[in-house]
């Protein structure tokens, strides 16, 4: 490791721009002629749209115009998709319901857009707007699974009778009955796992630009991955061919799995720039995101464990009811399915597992990935159940986690996975010694003594990154590969332009991804930038989502440099008159092993874009790519402990302490790494103790700002204790593993745990508010 290689806590480079208001975000772009777009949104949860009189509207000064859904299915305009098909246990296919960009006939939700005004300011659009006459004809919503299943209710899409997208399963059902047949403890538990909104600090935003000459199509997004919204926009959504659109995500304000998707507005934008021949800008507000932002988790789970009587294993069974919302987001049937049913076998060594999942339609705002995407909602239900075994069979929970880890790699669970590496107990032992598991007791009791309800509470998670190789994903529905791509291009002066398919939005790769060229070349990291989210400079990558940016995107970068270094490395031993074999490069040369002969890197790059002197056969230049596909997922895991005290009179709790030990393999840059956790650690105790999107009885949203959905603060969550066990993932020459989503999965089933455990109370679901707690404490 050099000083700003592999391994080194490199302050990011990206970060200058950001911190003195240099980013150039979506809205910052502004383009000659540009319109501005105010949707016209539905107020009713479910109705029929009877008519829509935009007469007064288009009379206003400054108006361009007012399209409607209908013009939209008209013109052609495709349905959104959903990318990943699932299969019923009937082997019937999931149940689609239509999805146009604006509702022509029907709206399913309060937000949904029926129309939009162009007009010469955002201002002049939002005005006119109000004076648009929607009249509808309001029918019956349902806005949660129980009432969208009972017979009867009111039918979202023909598609999906009984409001089922599918009833899907995984395992083996006769194995796990024959397991609890003969089980001598069985433990029971049923729990919500709450809606959230993403709320990234930039909302959504998109500018599309049509130039008539070209019949050519630009549109700048807030996406995480440019190359895929391309790729749907022009195959699925018949907006234009590949060639005709380029599609750029600059720098991107947060995206958590929300801005993964494409959505309505994007799709909008860019038919009205043609409609009305000039650039056409939308930019979100808040409510707009809490409206529209798809969501994410909203399971009802019933889980059951079987144990033998010395307190191993036997089985799980589970049956999850996962809320879709009233359509099918691009990766929304995967997520209570792949991502999160094949994730139920935790650390733990449990011989059978059968799970079912039934997605459900509801008059409630899409719900896609996000962070963490399936494994939070796994890691959660089977550490509450872990917990809550404990606690019934009269056990310490560190020890029977320990009794069922999973010590022999590589390990196939029965739900697919199939483990690599790991040593869950070296994540148990780090998390155990740095809060003092031992010393527990006496500092319980000593908040007991002081009027404090204190608990403690272990989460052990795994997940799985990476989402790899395209050919077992492709064989469970997935619509795309899930490769990535990079390019690198050594200029005739020896800097070095990394172009990859990988999408920065917080993540550092600015920063990560230039370690590796400095490691491998011995370069300063400002000799070094790299290219992203244009898909006219970058060739077709697959984005960033699911923790895969190192595992994946940097082991593409790695390959391609390995093609650079080998020719150049030719170059140098043609230059230097000395075997190939005996070429090494250390601190930016090409140097003769045993010699004091060497060559610099720019002196290599500009012999290699003269020409003069190249070795017979050579073509000049000093440029290569590579595609990476992996050959297994990665497999981060870890150990979360927290420690907090309660008050018994108001319910509200206070941490203590709260530490995280995490294995990721290798770290690139570990104070980045820190700082991921840090987000994640942030993000799942907000699922635990404070966030829920909640819609009334008629579909209408009930938190749609930060007055009434609340969002953790600085003084909600304790400084963290972090520390980190490796293992090096085989599955890819980096050994790395990837830490995103980590905290986020390992977080809220502590902090629940460490509730339930001070209040003498296991009946507790998130967020934990104090009146919850409160109310488990006095019943």
């Amino acid at each position: 490791m050099g000083m700003e290689g592999i391994g080194a806590s490199v302050v990011r480079k990206e970060d200058k721009r950001f911190i003195t208001g240099k980013g150039r975000y979506v809205d910052d772009v502004k383009l000659l002629g540009m319109t501005f777009a105010h949707f016209i949104r539905s107020p009713h949860a479910h109705a029929k749209v009877k008519s829509i009189d935009s007469s007064a509207a288009e009379a206003m000064p400054g108006v361009v115009a007012v399209l409607t859904g209908r013009q939209i299915v008209d013109d052609k305009v495709g349905n959104l998709i959903c990318g990943w098909a699932i299969t019923s246990k009937d082997g019937s296919p999931m149940k689609m319901g239509a999805w146009p960009a604006m509702a022509p006939e029907t709206v399913r939700f309060v937000g949904q857009a029926v129309a939009v005004v162009i007009a010469e300011s955002k201002n002049l659009a939002r005005d006119a707007a109000e004076a648009v006459v929607v009249e509808y004809e309001e029918l019956q919503a349902v806005a949660d699974m129980p009432s969208a299943l009972k017979p009867g209710a009111p039918q979202l899409h023909p598609e999906a009778p009984g409001n089922v997208v599918y009833d899907w399963s995984i395992g083996d059902e006769a194995a796990v009955n024959a397991a609890f047949a003969k089980a001598a403890n069985v433990v029971t538990l049923e729990l919500t796992n709450n809606r959230l909104a993403p709320n990234a600090m930039e909302p959504r935003a998109a500018i599309a630009e049509y130039d008539a000459a070209e019949e050519h199509f630009t549109l700048y997004t807030t996406s995480q991955n440019p190359h895929v919204a391309r790729l749907v926009l022009s195959a699925f959504y018949n907006i234009a061919p590949e060639h005709k659109l380029r599609v750029i995500a600059p720098d991107v304000g947060g995206g958590f799995g929300s801005k993964i998707f494409i959505y309505p507005e994007e799709m909008v934008a860019l038919w009205a720039s043609k409609k009305v021949g000039r650039p056409v800008k939308w930019t979100g507000d808040r409510t707009e995101a809490f409206l529209t932002d798809a969501h994410g988790r909203d399971h009802i789970s019933k889980a059951e464990m079987a144990f033998d009587a010395d307190n191993n294993i036997l089985g799980l069974r589970v049956k999850t009811h996962a809320n879709f919302g009233a359509y099918m987001s691009l990766f929304s049937s995967s997520v209570p399915t792949y991502l999160y049913a094949t994730l139920l076998s935790g650390q733990y060594n449990i011989p059978a597992i059968y799970a079912e999942v039934m997605g459900v339609y509801t008059n409630t705002t899409p719900v896609d990935a996000y962070r963490g995407a399936g494994r939070p909602e796994a890691s959660y239900l089977l550490e509450r159940l872990i917990e809550t075994a404990a606690r019934q069979l009269k056990v310490d929970s560190a020890n029977l986690r320990r009794k069922n880890f999973i010590t022999q790699f590589p390990h196939q669970t029965p739900v697919i996975m199939a483990y690599d590496t790991g040593d869950f107990n070296a994540s148990l032992d780090a998390a155990m010694k740095a809060i003092d598991y031992a010393g527990f007791p006496a500092r319980k009791a000593a908040a007991k003594a002081a009027g404090k309800l204190r608990g403690l509470g272990l989460s052990c998670y795994i997940e799985a990154c990476g989402i790899a190789p395209s050919k077992a994903v492709g064989s469970l529905g997935a619509g795309v590969g899930l490769w990535e791509s990079a390019e690198i291009r050594v200029n005739p002066v020896g800097t070095i332009e990394v172009l990859t398919g990988s999408h920065s939005h917080g993540q550092g790769h600015e920063t990560t991804f230039c370690q590796l060229i400095a490691e491998r070349l011995g370069v300063p990291i400002s000799q070094v930038s790299i290219v992203h989210g244009d898909t006219d400079k970058v060739q077709f990558g697959m984005g960033t989502y699911g923790s895969r940016s190192a595992a994946v995107g940097l082991t593409a970068i790695l390959k391609a440099m390995e093609k650079v270094e080998a020719k150049a490395k030719k170059i140098a031993a043609h230059a230097l008159e000395a075997s190939e074999g005996d070429i090494v490069i250390e601190n930016g040369e090409f140097k003769v092993t045993g010699t004091d002969k060497s060559i610099a890197l720019p002196m290599v790059a500009l012999a290699a874009y003269t020409a003069h002197n190249l070795p017979d056969g050579m073509e000049p230049g000093l440029k290569e790519t590579a595609f990476y596909d992996p050959t297994n997922f990665t497999f981060p895991a870890g150990t979360y402990i927290c420690e907090l005290e309660v008050d018994e009179a108001t319910g509200k709790t206070s941490f203590v302490n709260f530490v995280a030990a995490d294995d990721f393999g290798r770290l690139i840059n570990p104070m980045i790494v820190e700082g991921q956790v840090h987000g994640g650690l942030v993000q799942g105790i907000g699922q635990a103790l404070l966030e829920h999107a909640i819609y009334d009885s008629n579909g209408q949203p009930v938190t749609a700002s930060f007055m009434d959905y609340a969002m953790p603060r600085a003084d909600d969550v304790p400084s963290f204790k972090l520390s980190h066990t490796t293992t090096l993932c085989p599955g890819n020459p980096l050994g790395v593993k990837g830490c995103g989503e980590a905290g986020a999965i390992g977080a809220s089933a502590a902090v629940i745990n460490a509730i339930t455990d001070a209040i003498g109370n296991n009946k507790l679901e998130m967020p934990a508010t104090p009146d919850r707690v409160w109310h488990a404490i006095h019943g």
